[in-house]
């Protein structure tokens, strides 16, 4: 079996904090967020150019 693409799930703490390094330091793009509800854990998926990497502030599953 040989694996297409591999997305690494990183754990955040802080959206603003997160949304500050990845978007507007490091120039990736929000590609889509998921929360259940307002003030609930986010998810979401960023990517740059061929990089792309999902964000969580789930814990614990």
């Amino acid at each position: 079996m040989k694996a297409e693409q591999v997305i690494p799930i990183l754990r955040i703490f802080d959206y603003r904090k997160t949304v500050e390094f990845y978007v507007d330091w490091l120039g990736f793009e929000i590609v889509w967020e998921h929360s259940f509800e307002e003030n609930t854990p986010v998810y979401m998926e960023v990517k740059k150019n061929n990089i792309t990497l999902h964000l969580s502030e789930h814990h614990g599953d």
